[in-house]
């Protein structure tokens, strides 16, 4: 059983940065495919970042060139680093950790509030 958190999330105003952590526990976290989603209101949870258990990235279109992903595996810590943000990237984001079909964990969220 894996265990994720999140931490980092806050108020930023439009054009800010802000970074999220994202700390494991209780599994290998090498072996997982880790990524970060966010939930916006009223909408569906949306995939915003992915990073194989190297370092093989992939991003929303929505967030090209102004997120990056990342991940230590040796601190058991994946982050996101977000710059250039908007009002849109307003949203609880999440970690996700999973290893093939049957191993898939999610963390509690952190909320991001870019205002305008």
């Amino acid at each position: 059983q894996v265990q994720l958190a999140e931490s980092g999330g806050g108020l930023v105003q439009s054009g800010g940065s802000l970074r999220l952590s994202c700390a494991a526990s209780g599994g290998i976290f090498s072996l997982y495919v880790m990524g970060w989603y966010r939930q916006a209101p009223g909408k569906q949870r949306e995939k915003v970042a992915e990073i194989s258990q190297g370092t093989k990235t992939n991003y929303a279109d929505s967030v090209k060139g102004r997120f990056t992903i990342s991940r230590d595996n040796t601190k058991n810590s994946l982050y996101l680093e977000m710059n250039s943000l908007k009002p849109e990237d307003t949203a609880v984001y999440y970690c996700r950790a999973r290893l093939g079909a049957r191993q898939d964990y999610w963390g509690q969220g952190t909320q991001v509030t870019v205002s305008s």
